[in-house]
């Protein structure tokens, strides 16, 4: 039962948006392209930065379950699965190729109704879960460095695109990871390593260990949507790397709320 409520935690929060009371009010940026009725033109080609990238800063939101519609999985040619909210690799044929321990692993988790989810302690999900999770996201770009501020437990990731390179010095292991990021035409490609071993990519417990590699292809193809293609490739629970691809909408005259997790926190351990 203790599992039950803490697996309710996890989706009512993932699933919450919106203030209960106002915060910040809507305020629509002088930036934003607008259609002839003055709505947000989201069809509208995508902002660039001064030396012509194309310009991720926003509020985001996922495009999940959560996020505007149950995501749908692409016609043969058009992309990877959409990644599940519940479950990222609910719409991979034959599900995660897991291997007999990182099968045991799911398997444990799923046993205690994900009552050790990240999320429902207040510590950090994983980078995947941060994706496809329902609350807001906020991107800014500078020339060196993208930083991503998630309402969802207060998260910051820096992803630096100043040409450095991984650690290699057997840095210490990090909740987010070190994620650096380099050009390839329009399409900002961040690879990371480093992460802890006991991490969550979802909700049920999808497996992520310290010898995972993720790989993550950010496009905006118009003003209004971005898609990110996400690669795990994880030898120590995956027979073989596999991909999904998240879908994000650009959130234009909203602002991220204030989210202390601890501060309404009900559930001890179990």
């Amino acid at each position: 039962m203790k599992g039950t409520r803490v697996m309710a935690a996890v989706v009512v929060a993932a699933g919450l948006s919106a203030p209960l009371a106002a915060q910040w009010g809507p305020h629509t940026s002088g930036k934003v392209p607008l259609t002839s009725d003055g709505e947000p033109d989201l069809d509208a080609p995508a902002p660039r930065t001064a030396d012509g990238r194309p310009d991720f800063t926003g509020v985001w939101r996922g495009g999940g379950a959560f996020g505007g519609g149950a995501p749908q999985t692409p016609g043969p040619g058009e992309g990877p699965p959409v990644a599940g909210f519940r479950d990222a690799a609910a719409n991979i044929e034959g599900g995660a190729p897991l291997t007999p321990e990182g099968a045991a692993l799911l398997a444990e988790r799923e046993a205690r109704n994900s009552a050790d989810n990240p999320e429902a302690h207040c510590l950090p999900m994983g980078l995947l879960q941060f994706h496809t999770q329902g609350a807001p996201r906020k991107f800014v770009q500078t020339p060196d460095l993208l930083i991503i501020l998630y309402e969802a437990s207060s998260g910051i990731r820096q992803i630096f695109t100043d040409g450095r390179s991984l650690p290699e010095d057997d840095p210490h292991p990090w909740w987010y990871g070190y994620s650096v990021g380099r050009w390839e035409g329009d399409e900002l490609v961040v690879e990371t390593a480093g992460l802890r071993d006991d991490g969550w990519l979802d909700i049920i417990g999808t497996p992520r260990t310290d010898a995972a590699r993720i790989t993550e292809r950010f496009r905006r193809p118009s003003y209004g949507r971005m898609e990110i293609d996400v690669t795990i490739d994880d030898p120590k629970a995956y027979t073989r790397p596999w991909t999904v691809r998240v879908n994000q909408r650009i959130m234009p005259d909203e602002e991220l709320i204030e989210f202390i997790c601890l501060e309404n926190q009900r559930f001890g351990p179990q």
